[in-house]
């Protein structure tokens, strides 16, 4: 009984992470490495020596299970595999996470349970194989003896099962898949810097940068996990659909013109930075290490580049809440992160502000400024990010906005996140409402604020988890430009656009973010060359 439990224990460790991922009891139900450590400790003789093989033995199995945690987590949040020599250091950023949609409370006895968890473990597994260990030839060690042989056999004979693989070398196949992900990134800096040898690191003006903008302002607002799938997928086109074809009667209305295209973005389910970074650089941004590369290099960005126009530039990022020298990196000037943002509402879970205070504040304090250069701004819209809860609704009164004080009246409203985490499908009926929130307040703002002086660029960050898109959606986002002069549209038109607020989905693949700078540029310059 205690070898069948001390396999029991170690399977679970080393394969319920990765049913987690793979949302059942699949490829594998046994892994091979489970029996041939019970074997193999049965074998043993009951020695000081054994003892402390025990906890190492447990130590690295709980490690490899913990590893496998962190694979599910990084398949069912980015939709990419678990990747160490990149994703040790978004440690903190689960905690910052965690207490942002459950409270610092929960948020801290969740990190606790899972510290629990593990000693746990550590101490059970470690109990169990000392347990196994015997003082003289016996029964047990020579079923030990046998277990180890038949694990060995099951190795070469693991895909013999007609279901497919039913016995697994789980630590084996994580060892090695991230020894690739460690050669490929030492390889990582060499492919950047060649990229940066052969692409134009800023723009310099020889009749005039950004001429065809005649000094207009210039807002790209990043929308929070507005993917085509929203659109597409029939789970939320009938909610999302509706709310769009409303914004393109609104700006009908309201005198204003508007084309919708798609761009290709280099994550999904978070770390907007990269596609954020991606459409400023020119440069795709797939990684974490490649966005360090880019911040260490002297690469131009679009924000230089309308620098160089004469443009004022200017972040308005609410979900920054740390230290942020990215931005300053990027050389705006003017940053406005959440403590900058005079912003007096509560915060809603994760959010810290509603996209309505966001707009608002760019019209009151940014767009009000006494300085007259034209501006360029970058919004980071944060109240389609997950929970998804609550789900404001659009104040018609943008006056009434002021400070935020008046969104007091939904401080505790809604469905609290981890009441609504149980249930899927209202996290998914959620997440559409929360696109349609964003998508009424950006055309209600159009509508008011978007003037002859205005370009306004809305595009999503990235398209949301595999929660919500299923396993193989691609990672295109929907991109709006609106403007009051038609005139302006056309070089998107050109570009594969749409009149309207709805892209095309017959095509081919769209274009990746990081095309967009180079054609920005060139769509709206008389004449560039590129500078150093």
């Amino acid at each position: 009984m205690r070898a069948l439990a001390t396999l029991l224990v170690a399977n679970s460790l080393l394969l319920v992470p990765l049913w987690i991922a793979n949302g059942g009891v699949r490829p594998h139900f046994l892994a091979i490495e489970a029996v041939l450590l019970v074997g193999a400790f049965l074998a043993l003789p009951h020695r000081p020596w054994s003892s402390v093989a025990a906890w190492v033995v447990s130590g690295l199995v709980v490690c490899l299970g913990v590893l496998w945690l962190g694979e599910a987590a990084a398949r069912l949040s980015l939709a990419r595999s678990l990747n160490l020599y990149l994703d040790l250091r978004l440690l903190s950023s689960v905690g910052s996470l965690l207490s942002g949609a459950l409270g610092t409370f929960r948020g801290t006895l969740v990190m606790v349970v899972g510290v629990s968890i593990f000693a746990g473990s550590l101490l059970g597994l470690a109990l169990l194989l000392q347990s196994l260990r015997t003082d003289r030839a016996s029964r047990a060690r020579w079923v030990g003896v046998a277990l180890v042989v038949v694990a060995l056999a099951l190795v070469p004979g693991r895909w013999l099962h007609p279901a497919g693989v039913a016995f697994g070398l789980t630590s084996v196949d994580l060892v090695r898949a991230q020894a690739v992900q460690l050669r490929l990134m030492l390889g990582e800096r060499e492919r950047f810097a060649a990229e940066l040898a052969v692409a134009p690191t800023s723009y310099r003006s020889q009749a005039g940068l950004f001429t065809a903008l005649e000094g207009r302002d210039v807002i790209m607002a990043f929308v929070e996990s507005y993917g085509m799938t929203a659109l597409a997928d029939p789970r939320y086109g009938p909610v999302v659909r509706p709310r769009l074809a409303a914004m393109d009667s609104t700006l009908s209305g309201a005198g204003l013109f508007v084309a919708t295209g798609r761009l290709q973005a280099p994550s999904q389910g978070g770390q907007s930075w990269l596609g954020h970074g991606s459409v400023l650089s020119g440069l795709w941004l797939e990684n974490q290490l490649r966005y360090d590369l880019l911040l260490a290099s002297q690469r131009g960005t679009l924000v230089d580049d309308f620098r160089a126009a004469g443009y004022r530039t200017t972040a308005i990022m609410p979900a920054i809440t740390l230290a942020w020298p990215e931005g300053e990196r990027f050389g705006y000037d003017e940053i406005y992160d959440r403590d900058r943002i005079d912003y007096a509402g509560p915060p809603l879970n994760w959010v810290t502000m509603p996209d309505q205070f966001t707009w608002s504040f760019l019209e009151r304090v940014v767009r009000s400024s006494p300085d007259r250069r034209p501006l360029f701004a970058q919004l980071g819209l944060i109240s389609s990010h997950a929970p998804w809860t609550p789900i404001l609704p659009v104040l018609d009164d943008w006056d009434s906005i002021g400070n935020g004080s008046v969104f007091h009246a939904w401080d505790g409203a809604g469905e609290q996140p981890e009441v609504l985490g149980r249930d899927s499908d209202r996290v998914r009926e959620h997440y559409a409402m929360a696109i349609a929130y964003a998508i009424d307040v950006m055309a209600s703002y159009a509508a008011r604020y978007v003037d002859e002086g205005t370009v306004l660029i809305a595009m999503g960050d990235h398209q949301p988890a595999p929660l919500i898109t299923g396993d193989d959606d691609a990672r295109s986002v929907p991109v709006h430009v609106i403007v009051s002069d038609e005139a302006l549209l056309a070089p998107y038109l050109s570009w594969g656009f749409l009149p309207g607020t709805e892209p095309d989905t017959t095509g081919d693949e769209p274009p990746r973010m990081d095309a967009f700078r180079d054609w920005f540029v060139r769509a709206f310059s008389a004449q560039v060359v590129e500078g150093p």
